[in-house]
């Protein structure tokens, strides 16, 4: 038999946005079902955010173990058992779980459903034994990793971020097919933990990134030992009866292919939106191979559903999951207006260094805007990044030219941290001269935003004008 259910709001996809939406609405007293046919939380929580940086924590803690000659700190490499690394991944993992848990929402007053949901009618929903007819829908489905059309790719067992942290071992030689956010990291974090990283990138690494900035973690990755392989196309993949990968590629100013021997392979070569199995065409839902399509509110082609996170694009991040599902809530109960602002949209890779970007690049800013000034301020001229000896990054900032700010981006150590002050002044349409006369305290990273931010009135404070009103006034004593 099946049950038949009427509720204000029935939410598919149990991650980041959708446990949001589902929390909130509940605790407002709106009545909640929420679908989830996988696991609680997610891929943030149990295949991508959470459990890559613990790895890649993991890394830099054997790295720290082989000591730093800027200090005067030498070491032996440090024993990686890898048993002990995958414990302390799924205990990071254990330890968040309990948020995102069946229980915790049960006890919110949502009705979790462990099915798979797809639509039967504009307004209804089935999962399960259960038939839900809601008065405002939510599609948080999220994404799943793309898998590239390589010949030979589909006949072995490579590895995604849904697969790669429930390995047994560490990998000999790991070649990472692809050079975006997610390689870069993985990438990075096996190979501080000892593996041999080869990453083969058919563009460029990290291509939605600052090219200036980027050359700064590119060099630092070659530092390490990593080998990186940009402008490669993928010809075939095979998987030796002996064990192993092996790797085909067309490399720019090469003639004959050039082969490359692995002992496991990491497909990371972007992600798509999962809306396979949701029957949308029952609903009258528009939707494409980049997603479900959506207005400005975030309403489907369906004014009843809402599309919110991965499958809703255009970012991928589950920080801005947690701001559609916020919007959501004020349109879906309160009816209140909405519209989604991508102006302060913030995205950090976790590397080493880390780069973190938000609004506008320069090459965004000139296209966009057409005239801009490039404030920069290097980590070398940084007190706190000198007494650490990690002078590597910079800051640089976008203003058009009466200072609004448009873009930042930074490279360096806790760059993730340091652009947070950039988001606010963009959300908050701040000028130039907020963030140059704020006093930060000192010897922070920090500081470097201030005399970025200071180089906008450099050439006038120190002009000739300048120095004529000040010798003009030293006369009247």
């Amino acid at each position: 038999m099946v049950e038949r259910l009427e509720v204000d709001l029935c939410v598919i996809g149990g991650g980041a946005g959708g446990l949001s939406v589902a929390a909130g609405a509940s605790q407002m007293g709106a009545s909640v079902v929420l679908f989830e046919a996988g696991e609680m939380g997610g891929d943030c929580l149990n295949h991508g955010c959470v459990p890559s940086k613990a790895l890649l924590a993991a890394g830099k803690a054997r790295a720290r173990q082989q000591g730093d000659a800027r200090f005067g700190i030498t070491s032996e490499p440090g024993v990686v058992d890898f048993a002990a690394v995958k414990a302390h991944v799924l205990g990071v993992i254990d330890a968040i779980a309990p948020m995102d848990s069946v229980e915790r929402f049960e006890g919110l007053g949502v009705r979790v459903v462990r099915a798979q949901a797809q639509f039967v009618g504009p307004r209804t929903v089935e999962g399960g034994d259960l038939r839900v007819t809601a008065r405002r829908i939510v599609v948080a489905t999220g994404s799943t990793p793309m898998v590239p059309p390589v010949p030979g790719l589909p006949d072995g067992p490579y590895l995604t971020n849904e697969t790669v942290f429930g390995m047994d071992s560490l990998p000999e030689h790991l070649i990472v097919m692809g050079g975006g956010p997610i390689g870069i990291e993985l990438a990075q974090a096996f190979s501080n933990l000892g593996s041999r990283v080869t990453v083969v990138e058919m563009a460029r690494i990290m291509a939605k990134d600052d090219l200036e900035l980027v050359d700064i973690v590119r060099c630092h990755l070659l530092e390490q030992g990593l080998e990186v392989l940009e402008g490669a196309a993928i010809r075939q993949v095979a998987y030796p009866e002996g064990g192993g990968v092996r790797v085909t590629l067309g490399m720019p100013g090469e003639d004959a292919p050039r082969e490359i021997m692995g002992s496991h392979l990491l497909v990371a070569a972007g992600r798509r939106a999962t809306v396979e199995r949701l029957n949308l065409e029952a609903a009258g839902i528009e939707w494409a191979r980049a997603g479900i399509a959506v207005d400005q509110g975030l309403r489907t082609s369906n004014r009843r559903v809402y599309a919110i996170g991965d499958v809703a694009g255009p970012y991928q991040f589950t920080h801005i999951a947690g701001y559609h599902a916020g919007l959501v809530i004020r349109s879906a109960l309160f009816w209140l207006p909405t519209k989604v602002d991508y102006r302060a949209v913030p995205w950090v890779t976790y590397s080493d260094p880390e780069l973190a970007s938000v609004g506008l690049s320069e090459a965004e800013a000139r296209e966009t805007h057409g005239e801009i000034q490039v404030l920069r301020w290097p980590f070398a001229e940084n007190d706190r990044a000198q007494a650490e000896r990690d002078t590597r990054g910079m800051v640089k900032v976008i203003i058009t030219p009466k200072g609004r700010i448009l873009g930042a981006t930074i490279v360096g150590d806790h760059a993730g941290e340091v652009i947070q002050i950039w988001c606010l002044a963009i959300q908050q349409k701040l000028k130039i001269s907020a963030m140059a006369s704020v006093v930060l305290p000192y010897p922070t990273l920090g500081e470097a935003n201030k005399r970025a931010a200071g180089g906008y009135y450099t050439p006038k404070l120190f002009s000739e004008r300048i120095r004529k009103i000040v010798r003009f006034l030293a006369r009247f004593g």
